[in-house]
C-alpha cells in the first residue's frame, strides 16, 4: 500500500488556504461564542444592518443563504428580539427584516469579537504584510475591485 504523499499535498496554496480557512472560522465561532452568537446569525444580523429594512427575499439572496435556513435564523433572531419582521411598506406580500437597537448592540459586540479573533489568526504577520495578504485573497476569491 503506498503512502498519501503529504508533503506534496500540505504543500498546495489549496491546502493551506483550507488549513488557514478552518483555524479562522474556529477563532471567530469561538469568540462570537463568548457572545452567545453562532456564525451564521451574525451574517444575517451584519446584513440586516447594511441592508435594512431588507425583504426577507432579498436579504437570503444577498448572503447566499437558502430561505428554508434564514426562516430559521430568523425565528431565532426575533424571538431574543434582535430583529423585527414587519410587512414591508413596498409590497405588503413580503416581510421586511430590521435591526432591533438590542440587535445593534449585539452586533457591535460580535463585530469587536471577530476582529480580535481575525488578529490572533494573522497575529504572525506585521501589519503591511496583513493588509498585503488580505488584498491577495481578495484577488484570488474573486472579491477585488
Amino acid at each position: 500500500m503506498s503512502e498519501v504523499p503529504l508533503p506534496a499535498i500540505r504543500s498546495l496554496p489549496s491546502w493551506l488556504l483550507g488549513r488557514a480557512a478552518a483555524r479562522g472560522r474556529t477563532l471567530v465561532a469561538e469568540a462570537l461564542a463568548e457572545e452567545d452568537m453562532r456564525m451564521w446569525h451574525h451574517v444575517v444580523l451584519s446584513a440586516v444592518r447594511d441592508l435594512g429594512p431588507v425583504a426577507q427575499a432579498d436579504l437570503g439572496r444577498g448572503i447566499g443563504l437558502d430561505p428554508k435556513d434564514l426562516v430559521g435564523i430568523l425565528d431565532d433572531l426575533q424571538s431574543t428580539d434582535l430583529v423585527v419582521r414587519e410587512p414591508d411598506p413596498k409590497d405588503r406580500r413580503k416581510n421586511a427584516v430590521s435591526l432591533t437597537a438590542r440587535g445593534a448592540r449585539l452586533l457591535k459586540r460580535c463585530e469587536k469579537a471577530a476582529r480580535a479573533a481575525n488578529d490572533e489568526l494573522l497575529a504572525p504577520l506585521s501589519a503591511a504584510e496583513r493588509e498585503q495578504f488580505t488584498d491577495m485573497l481578495r484577488r484570488i476569491s474573486g472579491a477585488a475591485g
